[in-house]
């Protein structure tokens, strides 16, 4: 039998509280509909009600310390909205143990903590959903966990991080440098003031690692994902990648192999003939392999208050359904194996490998022939026209290879060979091909 209403407490109102308790609030009267309850907004913590907002709660709603939350007993679902792994954990670990259920959008949380997590809500009876950790407003964590459940998933690929989407998007479309975009995406608010979770891979990093972990039923140390973020990346590699039919995007990969997972982060050439190459912006998009479903996409906005907030909304909604129908509790981990990582090395990808060399007969060969005794068969080799007039007076050309899949350690023993070469002044950047 439903319950006449069913109470939320939001620990944290930043942009993705503001945004759920906007959407609860707005649409409260079609909700209701949707759960047969009421689903009433009681009470908001935050530490600082001072700042200013687009949107605010009745002065009656807010508390300042979480424990008033967590301790009051009309409160049936608590929604963490804080970030961070510490304090978030004390909040959903204690929410749980209360018999709350638990809706959060912490990917860093569920990344480290996620199946612990969900074995204290298994054991307390309680639903802990999370499908705002991924993706924003894209529906993934559920697809993954429900409609592919039969499915075995080969891999997995996304851009899953907006703001180095927006910079990459930024950079190819208007030529500007990386530090100038970073700094338009700053003042957006497209980019926090300390970017490095976004430009270095962190947060792509955590999101890969839930969705990895949903996808092959196996625990993950993120500590042991490869992660590499966008800061190296040049104008000179997105003029040469359009050049070659790629473009530059922050992929996030995870597959599986005999009896390893493959997953890591970093830049990639993409060709533009795939589906990712078109997701441009602080979009996101996931691209799934499965047997038998084949290949899907999912697209969409990744993050702010609105995407986000939509999806900790669909998920109170679910918790809430399933508190009038006595129906929580049902999903504990399932990672019921431990899988290893492999290890960056023996990784096989494609590889743009982009070199400065003398501007003298013989050297394409004379490097050519150290690619040839590592190992390392070529796709293609090409001489850009530098434009950079200072490089030119000294004498020195760009030279660009593309090589066919191979892996990892054999790239790095070449690239050591290569900057031992007398006629080889640097090798300038390495990005991995993907999607071929």
């Amino acid at each position: 039998m439903s319950r006449e209403a069913i109470n939320v407490g939001v620990v944290g109102f930043g942009t993705v509280g503001v945004g759920a308790v906007q959407l609860l609030e707005s649409n409260a009267e079609w909700i209701a509909q949707r759960v047969g309850s009421r689903v009433v907004v009681k009470t908001v913590s935050d530490i600082d009600w001072s700042r200013p907002r687009d949107f605010t709660v009745r002065p009656e709603q807010r508390v300042t310390q979480f424990e008033q939350i967590l301790d009051d007993p009309e409160i049936d679902i608590v929604i963490e909205a804080i970030g961070g792994v510490k304090v978030a954990k004390e909040v959903v670990a204690g929410a749980l143990a209360r018999r709350k259920c638990v809706v959060t959008p912490n990917k860093e949380l569920i990344a480290k903590h996620g199946g612990e997590l969900l074995n204290i809500a298994a054991e307390a009876g309680v639903d802990l959903a999370f499908e705002g950790a991924v993706g924003g407003g894209i529906p993934i964590i559920r697809p993954l966990k429900e409609s592919l459940a039969g499915d075995c998933i080969l891999r997995l690929v996304g851009i899953v991080n907006g703001t180095t989407n927006y910079i990459l998007t930024a950079m190819t479309q208007e030529g500007r440098a990386f530090d100038e975009v970073l700094k338009d995406a700053q003042a957006r608010g497209y980019a926090e003031a300390d970017p490095t979770a976004d430009v270095e891979g962190f947060d792509a990093m955590y999101k890969i690692a839930i969705l990895s972990s949903i996808a092959y039923g196996s625990h993950i140390d993120v500590n042991k994902i490869y992660h590499e973020g966008i800061t190296k990346i040049t104008a000179a590699d997105i003029r040469y990648a359009r050049q070659l039919g790629y473009e530059i995007k922050l992929v996030a990969v995870g597959a599986k192999a005999d009896d390893a997972l493959d997953i890591r982060v970093h830049p990639a050439f993409v060709p533009a003939e795939h589906p990712l190459a078109a997701v441009n912006g602080v979009f996101n998009a996931i691209f799934v392999q499965g047997e038998p479903v084949g290949d899907l996409m999912f697209y969409g906005r990744g993050a702010g208050s609105g995407p986000t907030g939509s999806a900790v909304v669909g998920d109170v909604i679910d918790c809430a359904r399933n508190i009038n129908h006595g129906a929580t509790g049902r999903v504990p981990c399932r990672c019921y194996q431990h899988l290893p990582i492999r290890p960056m090395d023996e990784v096989e990808t494609c590889y743009y490998i982009r070199t400065r060399v003398k501007d003298e007969p013989g050297v394409i060969g004379k490097m050519a022939t150290i690619f040839g005794k590592n190992g390392v068969s070529l796709t293609s080799v090409f001489q850009p026209m530098l434009e950079d007039d200072e490089v030119n007076a000294r004498g020195l050309a760009e030279i660009v290879w593309i090589t066919h899949v191979v892996k990892e350690e054999k790239v790095q023993a070449t690239l050591t060979a290569l900057r031992r070469l007398d006629v080889v002044s640097e090798v300038s950047n390495v990005i991995r091909v993907e999607g071929q």
